[in-house]
């Protein structure tokens, strides 16, 4: 493809992750296969552990919410206070869990077990966070002028941190100036992209938004943020009106910065 010119006055980048950074099947395909197989060992091994315990009362909660509304599940009676058969209320656990990640659902409780479960996974080795190969070169160049670059996904700021860590590349924390996630607001919603303004201190227009997903790109567009589609392996294809529309990279080396351009 042919380069895409970061305006003169473009001074921050704000990059997504999955599909940007990351290749869209390492959630897909690691991260959410590992909760799956290691649910039950985790449990197990730190089951009478303070935060295991708030996991679990978390979990309970939100199992006697899906009771209360009449959602359809696996039977919500765990408690590590109620059963003294630890290996049947481990399994009561499992079994919601595993329900819950079928159903695609996206409850606080069942991202905090799962940011607990990557966070071993990560600092004992087990994974290691994908980055695509483009990546930490651009991003360092982008530091050498002066650039700022910021992270904003959907995952949490702890599961980035983790993920840019203990990556592939090392651990590359040092290259970003700050995270955001939807504690900031939904990316798809023009608001959101105001506020990351708002909190990095500067204009709307001064930040290049890369994502993959063009719903995101449009609300960040609506913001006065400027945006370049990333073209991935994996990702979501786009129509004829959206390749037309907006400025489309599939490597990071792609984007020519106002003092190379």
């Amino acid at each position: 493809m042919a380069k895409v010119a970061v305006p003169g006055n473009g001074n921050v980048f704000l990059l997504d992750i999955e599909g940007t950074t990351t290749p869209i099947t390492f959630v897909k395909d690691v991260l959410f296969p590992y909760i799956k197989d290691n649910v039950q060992e985790y449990l197990s091994a730190h089951w009478e552990e303070d935060e295991c315990k708030q996991d679990v009362h978390l979990l309970k909660k939100q199992a006697d919410d899906d009771s209360k509304h009449h959602r359809s599940g696996p039977v919500h009676s765990f408690d590590q206070t109620v059963h003294t058969d630890e290996e049947k209320a481990i399994q009561e656990v499992v079994d919601n869990v595993l329900w819950q990640m079928a159903e695609d659902r996206k409850t606080t409780a069942l991202k905090q077990l799962q940011g607990h479960m990557w966070r071993a996974a990560y600092t004992t080795g087990k994974i290691r966070g994908e980055v695509y190969e483009d990546v930490v070169p651009a991003i360092r160049k982008w530091r050498r002028l002066g650039m700022k670059v910021y992270i904003y996904s959907s995952g949490s700021v702890e599961a980035q941190k983790l993920l840019f860590g203990y990556s592939t590349e090392g651990n590359v924390l040092e290259l970003f100036d700050g995270h955001f996630d939807t504690n900031i607001g939904a990316k798809v919603e023009s608001k959101s992209y105001q506020r990351i303004a708002e909190s990095i201190g500067c204009s709307a227009d001064n930040i290049m938004f890369l994502t993959d997903l063009t719903r995101e790109a449009k609300a960040a567009e609506e913001a006065g943020v400027k945006v370049a589609v990333v073209v991935r392996p994996g990702n979501a294809e786009l129509t004829e009106e959206e390749k037309s529309h907006y400025k489309l990279i599939t490597s990071f080396s792609e984007l020519a910065l106002p003092d190379s351009a």
